[in-house]
């Protein structure tokens, strides 16, 4: 350094000198990166180069956003994921922005930590013209191999029957049924995606899932996100945003053979499920702009397969922990099944109608086990305006899901578990306009699986507290407390099914 300064002639710069001209750029870049408009939400003071990283505990996120709004008001702005949020806090607003004014918020943001494997492919975080034509496939795709048809419900009966016998053999001891309810449910996007189901039994499957789990549970890890805030510093450090990465590639290697089958086996004439089709549209020219290149098919799969999965595996698992912890409340579902559906046939899609109190239990099982607190981040595509700030485009948008599912100022009972909330006067089953639960993906983004998440979450529900009573295993004690990672669930838990 003191070498190349005497040659140029400046002597008096030092290595100190040099390292303080780059920190003093590095700030002044940063200053300019995160400055905002005139009318730009307000948010606490952020330090240069972390944000607000300083103050986030991500075990508890959901409830300090609520915290903030409390002090900033329900739009206030944060430095987070490496850019500018603005963060939106109930019904009326995220409404507002998400369903009334969709369009504005429709793209996803860039996530580091995935983008560096997975780049801006497959379906959930894909954004333009890929998108679009993924999206438009996998629901066309999907149609064709009976989403919304009784053909599925069918299937997903005979999954239930699969499920029921399971459960039997354990005959009435304590056992831990997260495992075999994530295999149950994959069980069905599996059928549509792959063409078959896997048993209970398939060890290599049930390792599968476990990564998936793990995936999900590490996602609520401090590194994971000092990762997405600095990725250029973290990705040479150990932690669990390496686990994540083989983790994740464990998977993609899982769906590789699924693939490298499917192209062994393949009669064009003949589709049998998504990935046959995939491969018929793609045929022997990859298209990239499109998306119906290789390794597209294998993160659209991916994508598939776990947000088929691992949502509605967890809305159930909390299910179960309610019936158990409100005894009460399962011993009127069950009433209401035998009246309905007797114990001589399974619960059928049709049943639900006439179910009002079971459909009640099943929507707060939903509201109260809010999965997913901080909802999907949208990002503007355009400057736009909410309320009376001015949101600029490129802004990283967190509408709240925990803000809408528990805000006072609509629900009677919002933090306690109360099916009242979807039963009129005479007992009758009622819509809640701030159960966003699937509208809040909002317009063109609205849930791909919506209809096939409702009817798992009746058949299954339904099908297990047909056959058993749940109960705690001795000695346990039950808590409602969960861990927040990509989703939030409950803590992990054993229980007792008694046959009926």
């Amino acid at each position: 350094m003191e070498a190349v300064s005497r040659v140029l002639g400046l002597d008096w710069i030092d290595g100190w000198s040099v390292l303080i001209f780059l920190f003093v750029f590095l700030l002044c870049a940063d200053v300019w990166k995160n400055r905002v408009p005139l009318g730009y939400p307000p948010g606490p003071y952020p330090l240069p180069f972390i944000g607000h990283l300083h103050l986030i505990d991500p075990s508890r996120i959901h409830l300090q956003f609520s915290e903030f709004a409390e002090k900033y008001g329900n739009i206030f702005s944060l430095c987070l994921f490496g850019g500018k949020c603005v963060v939106i806090s109930g019904f009326k607003l995220v409404r507002e922005a998400l369903v009334q004014n969709g369009e504005d918020y429709m793209d996803r943001p860039v996530v580091p930590l995935f983008n560096d494997f997975v780049g801006e492919k497959g379906i959930v975080i894909s954004n333009g013209n890929q998108w679009k034509q993924q999206r438009r496939f996998a629901l066309h795709t999907l149609k064709n191999f009976g989403l919304g048809k009784k053909s599925l419900e069918q299937s997903i009966q005979q999954e239930c029957q699969y499920l029921t016998e399971a459960v039997a053999v354990q005959q009435g001891e304590p056992f831990n049924i997260q495992l075999l309810l994530n295999n149950a449910v994959s069980n069905v996007i599996c059928c549509l995606v792959f063409g078959h189901r896997f048993e209970y039994t398939d060890k290599h499957y049930r390792s599968i899932l476990q990564n998936f789990n793990d995936i999900i549970a590490l996602q609520g890890s401090l590194a994971v996100q000092i990762y997405n805030t600095v990725p250029w510093l973290m990705k040479w450090l150990p932690g669990p945003h390496t686990q994540i990465r083989s983790l994740v590639q464990k998977v993609i290697d899982f769906v590789e053979i699924e693939l490298k089958e499917h192209k062994e086996s393949l009669d064009p004439s003949s589709p049998r499920d998504y990935i046959d089709s995939f491969l018929i549209e793609m045929g022997e020219k990859e298209d990239e702009y499109s998306g119906f290149d290789s390794r597209n098919l294998s993160i659209c799969t991916l994508d598939l397969f776990g947000a088929g999965t691992e949502t509605t595996t967890t809305t159930i698992h909390w299910g179960l922990l309610y019936m158990i912890y409100y005894p009460d409340i399962q011993e009127r579902v069950q009433a209401e099944i035998d009246t309905v559906v007797g114990s001589s046939r399974q619960p059928s899609v049709s049943d639900r109608d006439h179910m009002p109190y079971t459909n009640a239990v099943i929507h707060e099982i939903q509201r109260m086990a809010d999965i997913i607190p901080l909802n999907l981040p949208h990002i503007t595509n355009k400057d736009t305006t909410l309320n009376k700030y001015t949101i600029p485009k490129g802004t990283i948008i967190i509408a709240t899901l925990h803000s809408v599912l528990r805000d006072e100022s609509v629900w009677e009972t919002p933090h306690s578990f109360n099916p009242q909330h979807f039963l009129d006067q005479e007992g009758k089953f009622r819509k809640r306009e701030a159960f966003l639960l699937f509208c809040v993906f909002s317009g063109k983004r609205v849930c791909l699986g919506e209809q096939l998440a409702r009817m798992e979450l009746f058949l299954f529900f339904t099908s297990l507290l047909q056959r058993f009573s749940f109960s705690p295993a001795s000695g346990q004690q039950l808590t409602l407390e969960a861990k927040l990672g990509a989703l939030r669930s409950p803590r992990p838990y054993c229980l007792c099914a008694v046959p009926r």
